[in-house]
């Protein structure tokens, strides 16, 4: 069983989508996308922490598994991921890493987030998990073969960050090592995506764009960020 960033349900498994319906979230997803980045330039990445650079002393995979474990501790309905406004983005968070949500389904999602000084975000322009199954005997590496093999055919990754665009996206995939979803049970899932993490940001008011577009899944988030 395969679940992706806005599908971080417990039980349901995804439907699957028939081809239209894919070319359709694709085209939705892009063509928001290049609407509101065209013609932006491309920046610096020195707002971004290196892929290959720890944070509050654990690697940016260890803080892949995290997110999820964080995505999937909520009910759908009160998931962070759910919210349309950001009422709930500050949920369950604590320490130095701040976590935004991704989406259900493709549909453009606009937030407003009041975080504190001094928090380093860390969300995913898009990502998969891989589960084994009730009963299956899989093993880790199979799982992170699949989970791999999700989030390979890349049609776009998108970060704007206050107006500036950046770009070089692809080198901060994370693959996770073998973890449960919940932490302290057996392990039986591993995550694979693109994940970025985000320098704090100076007192004041901030718009951040993100997003992604996979053969089966898309998504585009804007929000508002509050430092206070």
């Amino acid at each position: 069983m395969d679940k992706a960033n806005p599908g971080a349900q417990r039980l349901a498994r995804p439907r699957a989508r028939r081809p239209a319906q894919r070319r359709s979230v694709q085209s939705a997803a892009l063509g928001f996308l290049i609407f509101t980045l065209g013609g932006q330039a491309f920046g610096v990445t020195s707002a971004i922490v290196p892929a290959e650079q720890s944070i509050a002393g654990a690697s940016q995979g260890e803080w892949a598994m995290r997110w999820w474990q964080w995505a999937f501790s909520f009910d759908q309905v009160r998931s962070p991921i759910a919210d349309r406004t950001g009422e709930r983005c500050a949920s369950r968070q604590e320490g130095d890493v701040w976590f935004l949500a991704g989406t259900y389904g493709s549909r453009r999602v606009e937030r407003t987030c009041t975080i504190p000084f001094g928090k380093t975000l860390f969300f995913p322009l898009i990502n998969y998990v891989a589960f084994r199954g009730d009963g299956s005997q899989e093993n880790c590496m199979s799982l992170a073969s699949r989970a791999a093999a999700l989030t390979n055919d890349l049609s776009a990754l998108v970060l704007e960050i206050d107006g500036t665009r950046y770009d070089n996206l692809k080198v901060h995939r994370q693959a996770s090592a073998c973890f449960s979803v919940v932490p302290g049970q057996k392990p039986d899932s591993v995550s694979n995506g693109y994940y970025i993490a985000i320098r704090p940001l100076s007192r004041g008011r901030h718009t951040l764009n993100f997003g992604g577009v996979l053969p089966n899944l898309a998504q585009a988030v804007t929000y508002t960020i509050v430092v206070e």
